[in-house]
């Protein structure tokens, strides 16, 4: 069999030399688009569906050249890097934007069973509320471009089946550390885990976690499916990322230029959410055909009572959490 390391290797030299010929140029703006993802995962779509749509909007006018598989650092050291300037541009969890940049307001988006589905994403993302989110960022040091749902999160365990929300006791959950969800994990009696994203696959191998919230896309480029073979469907929030780009380099563009990133990332959104929302259904055939077992949770409604309370706990945080909350509620 081949090791996930060697995939993960070979999927990284892939990346280096076929970083972006086909939608770059060797004249123009040089943007390096840094981000963690497989080539894949829906992550990588959004970054490649913005390099075409902004070729399209300006053929010539910029040269990106994207780095996934970690080629720059991970999820964190990417947004980092974009918000010091040392990269143009990074495709980040969004997650980890409140964490580095202090602006609470993207916690809006992982908001327990809010957010309905990916169509519902789509149509939030684009809304004014959405495009408030991305320009509240601007105050960090960053711009924001396209935001899209990139697999909404299941639940994986390694040793026993989750059926209901009691199996979900005691067991050593992955998460990424920030606060919103923790308090999610620990509200329905898991025992939440802060690691990294590039760590999950060896903690599952060796038992220093026993479950993780993951999609399926991280699933298969992650190769999860060799170590973990329970995998509930819960769909509890989506996993929303973000093409941002550093302000050092914003200002450096023309009027026109910065219109042609904008619709470009609109582009984007719309591409990513087709290729994720597609990706859900099939790689769950696929992750079958490798032996994981698909689950259902019997009692859903009782995990969504449980952690509904969190939803008005958060909008008291920031304005835009309130405003993003009731909107999402007005669609859905």
């Amino acid at each position: 069999m081949i090791t996930r390391r060697l995939l993960l290797q070979s999927g990284a030299a892939m990346g280096a030399t076929l970083a972006a010929p086909s939608i770059a140029r060797a004249a123009g703006k040089m943007i390096r688009l840094a981000h963690s993802s497989n080539e894949i995962h829906p992550g990588h779509k959004l970054a490649t569906s913005f390099a075409e749509a902004l070729e399209e909007q300006m053929p010539g006018a910029f040269n990106v050249q994207i780095f996934p598989n970690r080629q720059l650092g991970d999820d964190k050291q990417c947004l980092e890097s974009a918000v010091a300037g040392t990269v143009e541009m990074a495709m980040v969890s969004g997650v980890l934007i409140p964490l580095v940049t202090g602006r609470p307001a993207f916690d809006a988006w992982q908001l327990p069973f809010l957010v309905r589905d990916y169509d519902h994403f789509e149509e939030l993302a684009l809304s004014p509320i959405g495009l408030k989110l991305q320009d509240d960022l601007e105050q960090a040091g960053i711009v924001g471009l396209s935001t899209a749902d990139i697999g909404q999160r299941h639940f994986l365990s390694v040793k026993s089946q989750v059926r209901t929300i009691s199996d979900m006791s005691g067991l050593k959950t992955r998460i990424v550390p920030v606060p919103l969800h923790k308090a999610i994990w620990e509200t329905l009696g898991a025992a939440p885990v802060g690691l990294p994203y590039g760590e999950i696959y060896g903690a599952l191998e060796t038992g220093v976690i026993d479950a993780v919230e993951i999609n399926v896309s991280s699933m298969l480029g992650e190769n999860l499916w060799e170590v973990g073979k329970n995998f509930t469907l819960t769909g509890h929030y989506p996993w929303h990322a973000t093409n941002v780009v550093s302000t050092g380099f914003w200002n450096t563009l023309s009027d026109e230029e910065k219109t042609a990133m904008r619709e470009a990332g609109k582009a984007a959104v719309k591409a990513t959410l087709a290729y994720a929302k597609e990706q859900d259904l099939t790689g769950r055939d696929e992750l079958k055909a490798k032996g994981v077992e698909i689950l259902e949770l019997d009692n859903l409604a009782e995990m969504q009572a449980s952690v509904a309370p969190l939803t008005d706990e958060w909008a008291k945080k920031d304005p835009l959490i309130a405003e993003f909350v009731e909107a999402a509620r007005a669609t859905a």
